[in-house]
């Protein structure tokens, strides 16, 4: 038997123009100033500049029958976590230059220049080369990735020679041409292995014993010299610390990486704007919002008058109410924008100076040791808005202070207790975690066991596992890899 029976929810939906106001919130500097760019030139009744506000309400409400209230947007009484996720990764992020999924998309211009590739071929233009020696070293720069390796077998490119190229030869032949490729700059280019491009640098040096003995080195104990098996080294080639440490001097001014000062320049460089300046002023910290992001505009004058004179037509044509319906469609959103944009500054201004009094004493000090255990929802509360706006400020957003810029969600952290049962946050620990690395004795590096009974001693009781998390967060290699002469 079927029981039919009434149920009652009351639920609250974003509305388009909200969902918007979302997204101009978390929009960093640069992608802003798009969407700015943008709405200026697809809506005429909005206008940059300052100028007395203009009043347009009473218009629209006589202009046409069908007109309604304008929307009155308050974003913190809305849950927006139902249409925005904290986790999902808005389109705008992975875009060169933060571009946001309304923005157009836009080329950035390049400076002519040269290839990498082109740059080594036209060197090879000053070496006598037969036909097929051109054409295998040719193919070999053409081989040549960005780091500057040629990083295949040469019996692969015998065969892709005489596959692709109907260049038949040997490997010999190939390894010769290889040898011209490789004598041209930068220094260690066309190397096929780390220690072959480390010593095509050498060679070009000045002969000296330190460089003669690094030379051996990597020749006779390349993986000894990798995994910094010092005493191993200093056994197998009868040397001394001293003579050591200065061969090895040599090899860490050698360019690992040939190559990538050279392949740079075709990739696109990210400049980062600082959103928010924190600025320390007679001892006092000063917030300031980047003036890129709060632009002067204006509902334009023109639009307005144009409405009125619609509205005062005698004749009301379809063609007249088409053009009253347009320009009032272009008014209310240049109205609306200007609101959202103020909204946003508020926003984003209030969660900032939220964060910085928060953590007060960092700002003051510049000393990681003094931020306090700081989440989310510590701010939202403090601001009395959602916890997922403040994370659309804080994961998109910098601000420029007297240590640095810094991205804003680096100052968020979660807590743990030390010895006296007091929260303190693991950036802290990590901080003094990472001095107590720079200080150690570099001949016996500290094992991570060493380094959790260091932290116990000052206060933090911590695990090894724990330690070797940080450690690898803070980008640190184990004790091993840490060990010099």
């Amino acid at each position: 038997m079927l029981k039919q029976h009434l149920q009652f929810k009351l639920s609250q939906k974003l509305s388009p123009q909200q969902i918007q106001l979302m997204k101009l919130i978390q929009l960093p500097t640069q992608a802003f100033e798009q969407r700015l760019k943008q709405e200026l030139e697809e809506n005429p009744a909005l206008e940059p500049g300052k100028e007395d506000p203009v009043s347009v309400e009473d218009d629209y409400q006589d202009s046409y029958d069908e007109g309604d209230e304008g929307e009155v947007i308050n974003a913190d009484e809305i849950n927006i976590d139902d249409y925005l996720s904290d986790d999902e990764i808005p389109d705008y992020r992975t875009r060169a230059n933060n571009y946001s999924g309304d923005d157009e998309e836009k080329q950035i211009p390049y400076a002519a220049g040269i290839s990498f590739n082109q740059y080594l071929l036209n060197q090879l233009n000053t070496e006598y080369l037969s036909d097929e020696e051109w054409s295998i070293a040719e193919f070999l720069v053409g081989s040549v990735d960005e780091s500057g390796y040629i990083r295949r077998p040469i019996s692969d490119i015998m065969d892709d020679l005489a596959f692709t190229q109907n260049i038949f030869t040997d490997e010999q032949t190939i390894r010769q041409v290889l040898k011209k490729v490789q004598q041209l700059d930068p220094p260690g280019v066309g190397a096929r292995s780390l220690d072959e491009c480390l010593l095509l640098q050498l060679e070009r040096k000045e002969s000296s014993p330190s460089i003669e003995m690094a030379m051996e080195i990597l020749k006779k104990s390349f993986e000894h010299f990798s995994k910094k098996h010092y005493q191993k080294l200093l056994q197998k080639h009868d040397i001394s610390e001293e003579e050591l440490k200065e061969a090895i001097g040599e090899i860490e001014k050698l360019n690992p990486k040939p190559g990538g000062s050279y392949s740079g320049s075709n990739k696109i460089v990210e400049h980062i704007v600082p959103d928010f300046s924190i600025r320390i002023v007679d001892g006092e910290l000063e917030l300031s919002l980047n003036g890129r992001n709060a632009p002067e505009l204006h509902v334009s004058k023109e639009y307005s008058n144009m409405l009125a004179g619609y509205k005062n037509a005698r004749d009301k044509s379809k063609s007249q109410k088409d053009a009253v319906m347009f320009i009032k469609q272009k008014l209310d959103a240049a109205k609306w924008f200007i609101d959202a944009i103020k909204q946003r500054q508020q926003t984003l201004y209030v969660t900032m100076d939220a964060i910085m009094n928060y953590q007060q004493e960092y700002f003051l000090t510049g000393d990681e040791r003094n931020l306090r255990p700081m989440i989310l929802k510590d701010i939202a509360d403090l601001i009395g808005m959602d916890v997922s706006t403040v994370s659309r400020v804080a994961n998109s957003k910098y601000v420029d202070t007297p240590y640095g810029t810094k991205l804003i969600k680096d100052y968020f952290s979660e807590s743990m207790k030390n010895e006296q049962g007091e929260d303190v946050s693991t950036k802290e620990i990590k901080k003094i975690l990472e001095t107590v690395i720079r200080d150690e004795e570099k001949r016996k590096p500290l094992t991570d066991d060493k380094l959790a009974k260091i932290l116990k001693e000052k206060g933090y009781p911590i695990a090894r596992r724990t330690v070797a998390k940080y450690r690898e967060q803070l980008g640190i290699p184990v004790a091993r890899l840490r060990k010099e002469i």
